[in-house]
């Protein structure tokens, strides 16, 4: 039997959220991640996506990895447009303000994101670009 992606997600997401923001099963087992839900740029519509991230102070980075494509996520497109999504990890749901960074600032935040999520690594070689770091703070 296959499982679609929304129901994906929604599993993943009420497995964190029944243990304190960890998976607690399968392939995935003692992974830490974001559920992230922006605005569609030009549907309007609410987009999920989850993804990897690190903490600076009390603020959440996540990394436009795409998993290595040479173009940037869809939900990166959408926070452009409309820069405040929700947010679930960690036990916790929130509004926060997206803000991507740039020069140096971006810089420190990929090479901190790094050290928490070293695989990511392997992602900006084969995409050929500079991945875009952004930063949610809790609203």
């Amino acid at each position: 039997m296959t499982v679609d992606k929304e129901t994906f997600e929604e599993q993943i997401i009420n497995d964190m959220r029944e243990h304190g923001g960890v998976i607690s099963s399968g392939p995935m087992a003692g992974t830490r991640l974001l559920a992230l839900t922006t605005t569609g740029a030009r549907t309007g519509e609410r987009r999920r996506a989850l993804v990897f991230f690190s903490k600076d102070g009390a603020d959440y980075v996540i990394a436009g990895t795409a998993s290595g494509a040479t173009r940037d996520p869809a939900w990166l497109h959408n926070l452009k447009a409309h820069p405040t999504p929700s947010v679930d990890v960690d036990g916790r749901q929130f509004e926060a303000s997206a803000t991507i960074a740039e020069g140096a600032e971006r810089d420190r935040l990929w090479q901190q994101h790094l050290e928490v999520q070293p695989q990511l690594a392997a992602h900006a070689k084969q995409a050929g670009r500079s991945i875009p770091m952004v930063r949610l703070t809790p609203r």
